[in-house]
């Protein structure tokens, strides 16, 4: 197995965390994601061994089991976020391809009750920074469908760079979906993403505005490989 350099590893900004995702988290899991099925449908990736209506917490169990197996083998980072020190949803970055590419693929999802509060931009900055600084990778993509303008502007906000569609990419919803490919390299925030994230919320806060967190679901960016 190759561990990754660095994991695992919780991170915190503020109310904001990361810890590894953990088994005993598929029941708030399960629970999450059936009270939120309707905010989450439209952008996830269309899994029939996981419902998202399920009730039963042996699909999540083998999600989490599956995952931080990826983890082990060092092709994926598998969060769990938290708010306040409660979980609210999951971030991964996965389809970690080491050698001459360097690069992996972000995808998360959150509690929509903790949407418009900042903690997905936060969330996605601490685990950016921590893949390039710490664990070695170069280049973070996410992979959004054009309608999920909530995602969107989390990628956006944070400076991700817009590459391109990618025709029928991921079966979201029933069908096979385009998404618009968002990309960073390390090169691209050569202090962090995270310092750059705090400046623009106090440059907005200081602006007289209230902080915009925009955190809609984003299960469209996660790898094929993820349940979300």
């Amino acid at each position: 197995m190759n561990r990754i350099r660095g994991w695992p590893i919780s991170l915190e900004e503020g109310p904001v965390g990361l810890r590894p995702l953990r088994l005993r988290d598929a029941a708030a899991m399960r629970d999450t994601r059936v009270r939120n099925a309707d905010w989450l449908r439209p952008w996830e990736p269309t899994h029939p061994e996981m419902p998202l209506q399920t009730t039963n917490i042996a699909p999540y169990l083998a999600m989490a089991q599956a995952i931080r197996r990826e983890g082990r083998q060092g092709v994926a980072m598998p969060w769990a976020i938290t708010y306040e020190g409660g979980f609210a949803g999951q971030l991964t970055v996965g389809a970690i391809v080491w050698g001459s590419a360097r690069s992996a693929q972000i995808g998360y999802w959150i509690d929509k009750e903790r949407a418009g509060l900042g903690v997905t931009p936060t969330a996605v900055a601490l685990a950016v920074d921590h893949c390039f600084f710490t664990a070695g990778l170069h280049r973070i993509e996410a992979n959004i469908r054009p309608e999920n303008r909530a995602s969107r502007r989390v990628a956006e906000k944070l400076g991700f760079r817009e590459e391109g569609v990618r025709r029928r990419q991921l079966h979201i919803d029933g069908a096979w979906r385009d998404h618009i490919c968002y990309a960073l390299t390390v090169e691209d925030v050569p202090r962090g993403l995270l310092p750059r994230w705090r400046e623009q919320r106090r440059g907005r806060d200081l602006g007289g505005g209230p902080p915009r967190g925009g955190a809609g679901s984003s299960g469209a960016a996660s790898p094929p490989s993820e349940l979300p």
